[in-house]
């Protein structure tokens, strides 16, 4: 599967905003957008005049740095989000929202998304009993992920009490510490995502 391998905080640098890509590091000072807030590169500490092309792809490559999707598979989310009813920027929000990494980065299980990731493909959670280790499985209503049996003895989640317990949990998932499982209550609306997105300069792009 392909993914991106270089630098994290790079990447962060480059949007001039914190992605939180890193996890509990990006909340310390060894954070690389504090310690330089300039943009990577020679000239990253020059002016440049910003084109209105150029503020819809860098909002286009900031929403995909901030879910950890490549190009491809950006785009087939966007034209996926095309073809459903409603408004396509807000489409395409609900989508990467339900994917399986994300919404264990949201209910705490995992520090980051990249973090959420690496548990799916490892096999540690299950779908209604099942073992899924595609991080983009889209979630559906009523479906109860759970942290694989065999694997609930293990350090990180033991810990996950304490640390789900501060977690900010969008309204349309539900939590069941002592069970470690997540239940699918609803599909995310535009209001229930709090990602800093402007989802219709993305639109604007892929309508060039």
């Amino acid at each position: 599967m392909a993914r991106y391998t270089g630098a994290v905080c790079r990447l962060c640098r480059r949007e001039g905003m914190k992605l939180y890509l890193k996890g509990d590091r990006c909340y310390t000072p060894k954070c690389g957008i504090d310690r330089r807030s300039y943009a990577p590169g020679v000239k990253g500490q020059s002016r440049r005049k910003v084109t209105e092309y150029g503020l819809q792809l860098r909002e286009k490559q900031r929403t995909r740095r901030i879910y950890g999707i490549l190009e491809r598979q950006f785009r087939r989310y966007f034209y996926a989000a095309e073809r459903q009813k409603g408004i396509t920027g807000e489409n395409l929000l609900r989508l990467l929202e339900r994917r399986l990494d994300n919404v264990i980065y949201r209910v705490g299980f995992a520090s980051s998304r990249a973090e959420a990731r690496q548990l799916v493909r490892h096999g540690h959670l299950t779908v209604n009993g099942r073992r899924v280790s595609i991080p983009s499985y889209l979630v559906k209503i009523g479906e109860i992920i759970e942290i694989a049996p065999g694997s609930r003895e293990q350090a990180r989640f033991a810990e996950l009490a304490e640390t789900s317990a501060h977690k900010t949990l969008p309204p349309w998932l539900e939590v069941d510490l002592e069970k470690m499982l997540v239940r699918i209550q609803g599909i995310p609306s535009r209001e229930d995502i709090d990602t800093p997105v402007k989802e219709h300069l993305i639109v604007e792009l892929y309508s060039r």
